[in-house]
């Protein structure tokens, strides 16, 4: 048996993405346009998206260092014997 081939990834104007990031309660989102956020309520989530451009226009200022996002350990896929 094999592991079936990824569906694949839509592109365009208007394609909006929604992850949840592995290990926490947050959700990133990422607008068609590449910004993206991390949020912890949904609704603000869809309504930053929804509120493309006007509410992705980065804050004035330099641009502060971020923090790299936490990695789960993951452990390998067991098969079982038969």
């Amino acid at each position: 048996m094999s592991i079936p081939e990824a569906p694949p990834v839509l592109r365009g104007e208007r394609v909006q993405r929604v992850h949840w990031v592995l290990g926490t309660d947050q959700l990133r989102a990422v607008c068609h346009c590449g910004a993206e956020r991390l949020f912890d309520d949904p609704i603000e989530l869809w309504e930053w998206l929804l509120g493309h451009p006007d509410d992705h226009r980065p804050p004035p200022g330099p641009p502060g260092p971020t923090a790299p996002l936490p990695r789960t350990p993951r452990e390998p896929a067991v098969a079982s014997a038969r």
